[in-house]
């Protein structure tokens, strides 16, 4: 805040009344040139040498303001103001103190001199008039004081000033963001209304057009029922015509009758002979009887002429109590949908809350989340280029495509090596891997892997199967290689099978060599899949190589009685089936049970197997979840026996016991009822594991659970 200009004037005017009570005498000549390059706030200022002089006279610059501005502080508007500037006006010719100029000039110079492009302009603009103040001050001693606490107040209130300017920088911005944010708040809010506007206006006119039809059905019944009545009306008249005719015919006949009788009395020689008398009395008794009926016939028209027979009465009280036994039906019809109404709505605010914050939850997981990994990178490092590197990630989920670069990178890794250390004679090593010192590795190719399994497995079955499997391995390698190769094809083949997960043949084999799966469980496989060919050949009797969809369905459902309907469909997508393809479209079901040099297999016995694990988990999960024990503890013959009736009814005694056998590592059962039963023991989680090992599957539904 800049100490205000014209108050130099003002201080000017007053030097002579100084003069004339202090005799001093200001040489303005002696004012010093100021370098304004480096000017600061905190500067002392610099002082005007004054010269003092009794008796001598400063120029009297301006006279006739001085009175006027000084000496009578008068408002503009009053009479004494305007006689004493009538008398004022007076041309006066008088020149500047040299003093007062030299100052005007060099503020002048100093605001000329002045960078007024930073940000502290206007601070640098008030210096050079805090300046001018200090020389007057320094100047005018008698002033001093006061002069200096106006100063000083000045300052003070300039320093709180910028200080609260300062305080107040950093709210002004976070007002601004706030505004913004609110201002966002505020349209995202407009615009979840306007939705919200709209959909119910949307329910309004559907609610409406509800009404409408609902009142069209009202009025459709009104129309019925006012038909209904007159048609009842013209009922009655028509039933009210009859009776009048019907009555009119039987007065017809009783005249006719009367006439008949009549003439038999006249011709009847015995009548002739009555009593005239008695006939005469006869007849009066007969007109009484007859005046009589006739006033009683009369009173029932009379009372009776507006009644409604009672089976068309009946029949119309059904009709109306049938139409209010709909209407009330209407009624609560639409007090439901009514109240479905409200529960959809507020289903419809809870179902935008929860898209609000699963949005938020989202948006909060992408900026925190791994980016997912691109895949299409692989590429240009897999052997054999972007085809090879297609064909191997086609239908493959993120971890199953780990595997399959795990397993390209291991097989170049395989590759490097020429030998394998020996694994030594521990007992934890397998009986075909005990060896010390180093084995030669063969390298062969995944073909040649793949082709030496098959041919293993083919003699395998071929046997009795009664030696051990890794001892029938190492004999097959022998009779094969040699002795003296046996032992480097073992840890070649071992170090293969192990590396490649994704390969059927091979993690089947590596399953069962290591003892994590028995080999009945491939056998039963293989002979599954050996019984779909030979009933999808035995359903193809034109022996053309091809079957319908439908054909396809039936011989699934034949073969597998209880799978689910989902996991039905699932084999028929997998068999080449969608929406687009009719029942009676052919396949070539030769090409589903086909595998390439590398023992991979088609989609359809991909699924074959993934369903038979997954099922065969569900199967042991509901077990678990019937015994109601946990993994640790122990549980009996018995009890395992009665788990496997309740979620397996279907379960033939021979199966049953065999799942024992399984569950409990026996290779004989005692007879059911026996004490021994109740010693057998295991754990759980042993008796699961050993049936997850075996060939364990379903063999009927649950009673709860309807078959597919």
């Amino acid at each position: 805040m800049a100490f205000p200009k014209p108050g130099l004037f003002c201080f000017a005017t007053n030097t002579r009344s100084y003069q004339e009570s202090s005799g001093v005498t200001i040489d303005d000549t002696s004012l010093p040139e100021k370098n304004t390059s480096s000017r600061k706030f905190s500067q002392k200022p610099k002082t005007l040498s004054c010269q003092f002089s009794i008796g001598s006279q400063i120029s009297p610059w301006p006279t006739y303001t001085s009175g006027q501005t000084i000496l009578h502080n008068r408002k503009p508007c009053t009479v004494d103001y305007r006689k004493r500037a009538g008398s004022l006006q007076h041309p006066v010719s008088t020149t500047k103190p040299r003093y007062l100029e030299r100052l005007e000039n060099y503020l002048r110079k100093e605001l000329l001199l002045l960078d007024l492009s930073t940000d502290s302009a206007q601070e640098l603009r008030l210096q050079p008039y805090r300046e001018i103040f200090e020389f007057f001050i320094e100047d005018f001693k008698t002033y001093k004081p006061l002069l200096s606490s106006i100063k000083n107040a000045y300052e003070v209130m300039l320093a709180y000033q910028r200080e609260k300017i300062r305080t107040l920088e950093p709210l002004k911005t976070k007002l601004v963001t706030v505004n913004e944010e609110c201002n966002e708040k505020i349209l995202a809010m407009r615009a979840e209304e306007r939705y919200e506007i709209t959909m119910l206006k949307k329910e309004k006119m559907d609610l409406l057009k509800l009404i409408d039809k609902k009142n069209e059905e009202k009025i459709s019944l009104q129309s019925e029922v006012t038909k209904l009545r007159k048609k009842l009306a013209e009922e009655y008249l028509h039933y009210l015509s009859e009776r009048d005719a019907r009555k009119i015919l039987i007065a017809d006949l009783n005249e006719l009758r009367y006439q008949r009788e009549d003439m038999s009395l006249a011709q009847s020689p015995g009548v002739w002979g009555e009593d005239p008398v008695k006939l005469t009395l006869a007849l009066k008794m007969v007109r009484q009887d007859l005046t009589r009926t006739q006033m009683e016939l009369n009173t029932m028209k009379a009372n009776f002429g507006d009644v409604v027979p009672r089976r068309d009465f009946e029949m119309q009280e059904k009709t109306n109590k049938d139409l209010q036994e709909q209407l009330e039906c209407l009624k609560a019809d639409y007090e439901e949908v009514c109240k479905e109404h409200e529960i959809l709505l507020q289903l419809h605010m809870s179902t935008l809350k929860e898209r609000d914050q699963f949005h938020s939850e989202l948006q909060e997981i992408q900026s925190t989340s791994t980016p997912r990994p691109v895949w299409i990178k692989c590429e240009h490092v897999v052997a054999g280029g972007p085809e090879r590197w297609h064909m191997l990630a086609e239908g493959k989920n993120s971890d199953q495509l780990v595997d399959v670069l795990l397993e390209e990178i291991g097989e170049g890794l395989l590759r490097e090596k020429n030998f394998f250390p020996g694994l030594g004679f521990g007992e934890h090593i397998p009986p075909f891997l005990r060896f010390d010192g180093v084995v030669e590795n063969k390298k062969p190719t995944k073909k040649e892997v793949v082709k030496l399994i098959r041919d293993f497995w083919k003699e395998r079955l071929a046997e009795d199967q009664k030696e051990k499997f890794s001892d029938f391995f190492f004999n097959f390698l022998e009779h094969h290689f040699g002795p003296d190769d046996a032992m480097a094809w073992a840890y070649t083949i071992f170090e293969n099978i192990k590396l490649f997960h994704s390969n059927e043949v091979m993690s089947q084999f590596y399953a069962v060599l290591m003892g994590k799966i028995k080999e009945s469980v491939y056998i039963k496989e293989k002979e599954t899949v050996a019984q779909l060919l030979k009933e999808m050949t035995n359903t193809d009797s034109q022996n053309e190589g091809y079957i319908t969809i439908e054909q396809l369905s039936t011989v699934l459902k034949s073969i597998f009685p209880v799978k689910k309907d989902e996991r039905m469909q699932e084999l028929m997508e997998a068999a080449g089936w969608h929406p687009d393809i009719s029942n009676s479209d052919f396949i070539k079901y030769s090409s589903l049970f086909l595998e390439d040099e590398e023992g991979q297999g088609t989609p359809f016995i991909q699924k074959l197997w993934e369903q038979y694990t997954a099922e065969k988990d569900e199967y042991l999960q509901d077990l678990k979840q019937e015994l109601g024990l946990e993994l640790n503890d122990k549980v009996n013959l018995v009890k395992v026996r009665e788990a496997l009736m309740n979620i397996d009814p279907s379960l033939d005694k021979l199966t049953l016991k065999k799942y024992l056998s399984y569950a409990f590592q026996l290779t004989e059962l005692p007879e059911e009822g026996d004490e021994m039963e109740q010693e057998i023991v295991a754990s759980v989680q042993s008796a699961l594991e050993q049936l997850h090992m075996s060939d364990t599957r379903r063999i009927g539904p649950r009673e709860a659970e309807p078959t597919s």
